[in-house]
């Protein structure tokens, strides 16, 4: 194995939130999302301690868990952040390796290696810790190949599917000066390196701005950026993102399609809102960005975004937060050749967030 992937890490195997009602954020995420609900664990498999519903559409799996007394640490959890992204968890060869490699490598644990075994079959799980309360886990299945996990059952409900295929990228919020630590970190301990990187002169308006770097691993099939504030007028939407959620962590999950246009319309029949992008960003929307394949009248209704790259476009849309918290936020992005992340959109796509942020009070 390449010392360009030390931990031998697979993929993203999948997202696990911590809700306060796993229930309801099931039905919400199947009706709003389009999700499919595949596993199930909790009272009924034997689970005195948390239950959990396992979603997924395409290939993003979605792990929505909610604890069963205030003395789990899911409780505090939430209690601190509201619901939010608890793990990005990462399939690898060898989660037992991964993890005393990641340690020698200079992270901290957050949960020593265990195997989770029942009649179905046997994982291992480990995991280390990052940014504010968010945890990598690894996860290693020798033999076992059913949803999600071994403690898990099958159980079946259909979502309003939206034609989502895979996880593009996550994004996560660090304090200021923060950035810089974690790009190391990822660097020394993932063997991840610096794909691409934007400052306060590529990434700002008139009263706010923030610097990203984004870290990738060497095939670049696994992709996390990570923003930090700049000074700016006025509180940046990472500022905001950071006083509600009280700590660092996940701002929002990009889930890929191959036919935005139809996404967005299922997306939107289905109640999910979406950003608002004024009329004034599509008339030099054919200037900027060339010809495309897609009719500009068709995305104006949509409000969907283009940004072109020497390698192609892409098209992409935010939906506003999906907590009463102004935190946890989805992008749907569509790539036509392009691999950046809308570096033309930065603007417009700041100015609805503080639009946003102005309509709660918070643009101070």
């Amino acid at each position: 194995m390449s010392n360009n992937n030390p931990l031998k890490i697979r993929q993203v195997h999948h997202v696990e939130l911590y809700v306060g009602n796993a229930k309801q954020a099931d039905y919400f995420y199947r009706n709003a999302f389009g999700f499919e609900r595949v596993a199930y664990t909790g009272l009924e498999t034997g689970n005195r301690e948390q239950c959990s519903y396992g979603l997924q559409q395409g290939t993003f799996k979605l792990l929505l868990t909610t604890p069963y007394t205030s003395l789990d640490k899911a409780s505090a959890h939430i209690f601190q952040h509201g619901d939010g992204v608890r793990d990005v968890a990462l399939e690898v060869d060898d989660a037992d390796f991964a993890f005393e490699e990641s340690l020698r490598r200079g992270a901290t644990a957050a949960v020593a290696p265990y195997s989770i075994k029942t009649e179905r079959g046997e994982a291992r799980r480990a995991a280390v810790k990052v940014y504010g309360d968010t945890i990598h886990s690894f996860f290693s299945k020798p033999n076992y190949d059913g949803p999600f996990f071994p403690e898990f059952v099958e159980s079946r409900a259909p979502g309003r599917n939206a034609g989502l295929l895979r996880l593009d990228h996550f994004v996560a919020n660090v304090e200021f000066g923060k950035m810089q630590h974690w790009e190391d970190w990822y660097r020394r301990v993932f063997g991840f390196d610096r794909f691409m990187t934007f400052d306060d002169k590529d990434i700002s308006t008139d009263f706010t701005a923030l610097n990203s770097v984004v870290m990738a691993n060497h095939s670049r099939s696994i992709k996390f950026p990570i923003n930090e504030p700049a000074p700016g007028k006025r509180k940046s939407q990472i500022e905001e993102y950071t006083e509600f959620y009280q700590s660092p962590g996940v701002q929002h999950i990009a889930l890929l399609t191959t036919d935005i246009i139809a996404t967005i319309r299922q997306l939107r029949a289905n109640g999910v809102d979406f950003l608002d992008v004024p009329d004034t960003y599509y008339e030099a929307l054919n200037a900027r960005v060339g010809l495309i394949d897609e009719d500009l009248e068709t995305l104006r209704g949509l409000r969907i975004l283009v940004d072109r790259d020497d390698e192609g476009y892409l098209l992409q849309l935010f939906t506003k937060p999906v907590e009463d918290r102004p935190t946890l936020f989805y992008e749907i992005i569509q790539r036509k050749g392009c691999q950046g992340f809308g570096k033309g959109n930065f603007k417009a796509l700041f100015e609805a967030i503080e639009r946003e942020q102005a309509g709660r009070g918070n643009l101070v």
